[in-house]
């Protein structure tokens, strides 16, 4: 298959319009060429995180460039979402009835297993065979059963994950507490889920951040656009699916289930940005307004 074959299956996997190209061109083939550089630099794999808000399209982008490395630069890479190490929905309802009834959505930090994502990264990275790598049906919300897990080949050149609180710090505690929105208010009053949040993002996720070699971000205009993108993606999900027996949300479903994200949201897109190596401003379309690279990408 052709570069541009290549390109026109994944504009129609992905359900993207024609000018997505455009994007590609301007600004995703000089991220890959970049990132292509940097592992020549390295001479070792690398690890590449990209953060977004949810709907950013930063899935969309892990999965661009793993084709545009491969089909361009030879190179052997692997696409993951934080979003496949989510707890099972079990487990999530064990967490729920022992720490708090909130943690039985998926989504916030404390409802990974982070464990199994630092196992799983490292073992790209620097074992030889093949790695299990597990995913997580979101229309069911569950994760799929270890005998449907991907099995990739080790070593790999790049591994890029993506993820809406990718790299994203904790907050100071006294910023908890008071409630940012009705979730909060209603479902968390005396602040006890949020600050569980905390605690875990502060005690299980740096150990993952510090494995990032190369860190790329979408930045949304505001968390007023999150609604809509991720109302975008519930369709598209529904329409893959044809399936009504599933957990794909309604309108009003999704407004409280994105609720649970916007105190960290938020957060990141006041704090992130300028630790970024390469950022990608949006506006409200999810069009690139702005493109910069705050910081160099130091390899040792």
């Amino acid at each position: 298959m052709t570069q541009d074959q290549a390109l026109q299956q994944f504009l129609q996997v992905h359900q993207l319009p024609g000018n997505y190209l455009s994007h590609v061109e301007r600004r995703f083939s000089p991220l890959a060429n970049a990132l292509a550089e940097h592992r020549k630099e390295a001479q070792r794999p690398l690890v590449v995180g990209i953060n977004g808000s949810q709907g950013s399209g930063k899935s969309t982008l892990a999965s661009l460039l793993a084709l545009l490395l491969n089909q361009l630069y030879e190179l052997n890479v692997v696409d993951l979402s934080i979003d496949d190490f989510y707890l099972t929905r079990q487990s999530r309802q064990q967490l729920a009835e022992t720490e708090h009834p909130l943690l039985a959505t998926r989504g916030v930090p404390g409802t990974h297993d982070t464990k199994l994502m630092r196992k799983t990264l490292q073992a790209l990275v620097s074992e030889t065979g093949k790695v299990s790598v597990p995913r997580f049906d979101k229309a069911r919300d569950d994760r799929l059963p270890t005998t449907q897990w991907q099995r990739i080949e080790a070593p790999l050149d790049l591994v890029i994950i993506e993820g809406w609180c990718l790299g994203v710090e904790a907050q100071d505690d006294a910023l908890l507490s008071e409630p940012i929105n009705e979730l909060e208010a209603q479902a968390d009053p005396d602040g006890k889920w949020r600050a569980y949040v905390n605690s875990q993002l502060k005690r299980h996720y740096p150990s993952i951040h510090s494995m990032v070699d190369v860190w790329i971000m979408l930045q949304a205009p505001s968390f007023d656009s999150v609604y809509q993108w991720r109302l975008e993606q519930e369709q598209k999900l529904a329409e893959k699916t044809g399936d009504m027996d599933t957990h794909i949300m309604s309108p009003l479903q999704l407004m409280h289930f994105i609720h649970h994200y916007q105190r960290l949201t938020e957060h990141a897109l006041k704090t992130l940005p300028q630790q970024m190596h390469f950022l990608f401003k949006l506006d409200t379309n999810r069009e690139i307004i702005e493109a910069t690279t705050p910081n160099s990408v130091h390899l040792s």
